[in-house]
């Protein structure tokens, strides 16, 4: 058999007067009990045991739920050995025959038995009322159970039974105000019926059960299968034991061997036990049931992701705001330390231009300076200078006089400026032609020079 992989199993036992939860850890084809908690009825159920949330994604949980065993009809068919997906098919062909309710009215499911005679299998098919099997669901979902399994524990008890010979085993499990009794018949090696019985408690309901196992009995005499005066197995708790063991003794005028049941604990961790080794393929559940809890746990991941989207969102708004707030808090303080420090800086900026002005003044009056002085040491003896003219920092003008004879010495002089130097830097970039005019044998002159750059700053 192939094993489920399931991290966690549920089994749910809802009676009317109180819940009994089990939770088991499952691995390695093992079940081991967590924890397991007896409840009220009705109430929620603890959300941290039974809702799945987005863990179950790789850490599969599985919710079974006992279905009330008094609900269901049992049924035992023998069929041809077959492939596991063909025997759906067998079965539902004699649905009709098997079921007590229209077939639109029903859920049913099987179990198969490992034990068999012959080339036949042996099927026990189970049939419960929908009507009752979704006002039960209803239930467990008001509680806030989703099951994914809907079991039948008298099957689990049935499968663990030891059958050592023929006859009749007697399952007597008491139900509020009546006792519920399956009857499993092996003959052969092979259960051939099930009577499940709903019968009054104390001696009457075991004097009772007798006239019932008496007309089976003659029932299976008839069809053939009850070849041998079968005997007689009890299994229940010491309390019905002692009641219903001297009734039924009394009846069958035979010795009445009784069978400790499993625990209800037991019975639970075979139920998990089977659901995760797939070793069962019971469950009442029906599809549409299915099909809803799955899309509501598609639901619940969705909208849990888009809450935490949200969260995470709002977070990131939240630090980003925080963020916007400290950088304008820091920003305020460097404002307000600039603002106590523009006054200085204007202060600065001003002292800082009226020093550059008072610099320029310098060097204008340094570099007029070194042009008058050019200009005076190059003057030919022959030529008289007039005007000596220093305008926009970087141009001088000069005027003068000479006889009509010395007109030669003015282009010299020209000449000899153009070649001045400062501190070995020329100190002109030009000097232009002279402009030469003779009026009554004296020649007037004039020229202008253009000052190198570096001279005037």
């Amino acid at each position: 058999m192939k094993t489920t992989r399931l991290s966690s199993c549920n089994v749910l036992r809802a009676a009317p007067e109180a819940r009994q939860l089990w939770q088991f850890g499952t691995g390695n084809s093992q079940v081991a009990l967590n924890t397991q908690q007896r409840l009220p009825s009705p109430g929620p159920l603890p959300a941290r045991l039974v809702t799945k949330d987005w863990r179950a994604l790789w850490q599969k949980k599985l919710n079974i739920a006992w279905m009330p065993v008094e609900q269901v009809f049992l049924r035992v068919v023998h069929l041809p050995a077959c492939e596991p997906e063909e025997l759906r098919a067998m079965i539902e062909l004699q649905l009709e025959k098997l079921s007590p309710l229209a077939v639109n009215q029903i859920v049913w499911s099987f179990e198969v038995l490992p034990k068999s005679a012959g080339e036949l299998q042996t099927v026990i098919v189970i049939i419960a009322e929908r009507s009752l099997v979704e006002e039960f669901l209803g239930k467990l979902e008001t509680d806030g159970y989703l099951t994914d399994r809907l079991d039948l524990p008298f099957l689990h008890q049935l499968l663990a039974t030891t059958i050592d010979g023929d006859g009749a085993w007697i399952y007597v499990q008491p139900a509020d105000s009546k006792t519920v009794c399956l009857v499993a018949w092996w003959y052969g090696g092979t259960l051939r019926q099930l009577n499940l019985l709903n019968l009054s408690p104390g001696e009457s309901g075991a004097a009772t059960l007798g006239d019932q196992l008496t007309n089976i009995a003659w029932a299976g005499e008839l069809e053939g299968w009850l070849t041998s005066r079968p005997c007689w197995h009890l299994i229940a708790d010491e309390a019905v034991t002692a009641a219903w063991e001297p009734v039924l003794r009394r009846w069958a005028n035979e010795p009445i061997e009784s069978v400790p049941p499993l625990t209800p604990e037991a019975l639970a961790a075979l139920t998990a036990q089977h659901a995760a080794r797939a070793e069962s393929t019971t469950n009442l559940l029906p599809a549409e049931f299915s099909a809803r809890y799955q899309q509501q746990f598609i639901d619940r991941l969705w909208m849990g992701g888009l809450l935490g989207l949200a969260a995470v969102y709002l977070l990131g708004v939240l630090i980003y705001f925080g963020a916007l707030y400290v950088l304008k808090y820091q920003t305020g303080r460097v404002e307000a330390q600039v603002a106590a420090l523009s006054g200085d800086y204007t202060n600065a900026l001003q002292l800082k231009e009226r020093v550059r002005i008072l610099q320029e003044q310098v060097n204008l009056k340094f570099a007029a300076l070194d042009c008058l002085k050019a200009a005076a040491e190059k003057l030919p003896p022959e030529l008289t200078l007039q005007a000596f003219v220093f305008s926009k920092g970087d141009r001088v003008q000069l005027r003068g006089s000479a006889s009509e004879e010395g007109q030669p010495k003015i282009t010299e002089y020209t000449e000899a400026l153009s070649k001045a130097v400062v501190n070995g830097t020329p100190l002109f970039t030009r000097v232009s032609p002279p402009d030469i005019r003779i009026n009554n044998r004296v020649a007037s002159w004039s020229f202008d020079c253009a000052l190198q750059a570096g001279q005037s700053e």
